[in-house]
């Protein structure tokens, strides 16, 4: 086939590139978007990730009429809110990605919220965290604190050694305090001293009292 005749079959266009106002956006995703006083309908374009928003001046463009579509958000009507919206998963990759606000940053999950790297880093002045239930699972913890303050109901803990170093202990116990051990074992370097109003200490075979002087009664 000629070139003559491949001009002659193919289909006549009449392109569409204009500047409009939003003026309706329809539910079913759809806009109405007015040019020199005539209202076209239109979808958004899938490059289009600045969601536009009435009042906005965009871009229109098209092969012909009936293939308009809506490009991109030339100027704002309220440039203080914006949203980035796609229909389905967006997947963003790049080398190094930074987001920064000079105000608030607020990340929100209707689901889940999965954070996956090799190095983790949190820094703030401040933080707070409030979670229902939390598990944690890992090898190693290794924590430097000022102070800590802890408040709970239930205090549980099971390992297998249990080692602590203090300069100074206090424990207040309103109820009962139990200790069961194979072996217990007490050393101070100065003073022992245990007083209660009945104070009973048993043996099955031996009770031992060693010292230089032994005071009773």
């Amino acid at each position: 086939m000629s070139l003559a005749s491949r001009m002659q079959n193919s289909p006549v266009y009449d392109p569409v590139h204009l500047l409009g106002t939003v003026e309706t956006i329809h539910d079913d995703g759809s806009y109405s978007v007015c040019c020199d006083g005539y209202v076209w309908p239109c979808r958004r374009a899938a490059s289009c990730m600045l969601m536009p928003a009435v009042g906005d001046t965009v871009l229109l463009s098209g092969p012909d009429h009936q293939r308009v579509y809506l490009l991109a958000v030339i100027e704002q009507a309220d440039p203080a809110a914006s949203l980035l919206a796609v229909p389905g998963n967006l997947r963003v990759t790049a080398a190094n990605v930074a987001i920064e606000s000079r105000e608030n940053t607020r990340l929100t999950s209707a689901q889940a919220l999965d954070l996956n790297s090799a190095n983790l880093r949190v820094q703030s002045d401040k933080g707070m965290c409030l979670v229902n239930e939390m598990e944690y699972v890992g090898k190693q913890v290794q924590s430097t604190v000022g102070f800590f303050h802890f408040i709970g109901n239930v205090y549980e803990s099971i390992v297998d050694r249990l080692s602590q170093m203090s300069r100074s202990s206090f424990k207040v116990t309103e109820g009962v305090e139990q200790v069961r051990a194979g072996m217990i074992d007490y050393e101070a370097e100065k003073t022992a001293r245990v007083h209660s109003k009945y104070t009973v200490v048993t043996a099955e075979d031996l009770i031992k009292v060693d010292g230089k002087q032994i005071h009773m009664g």
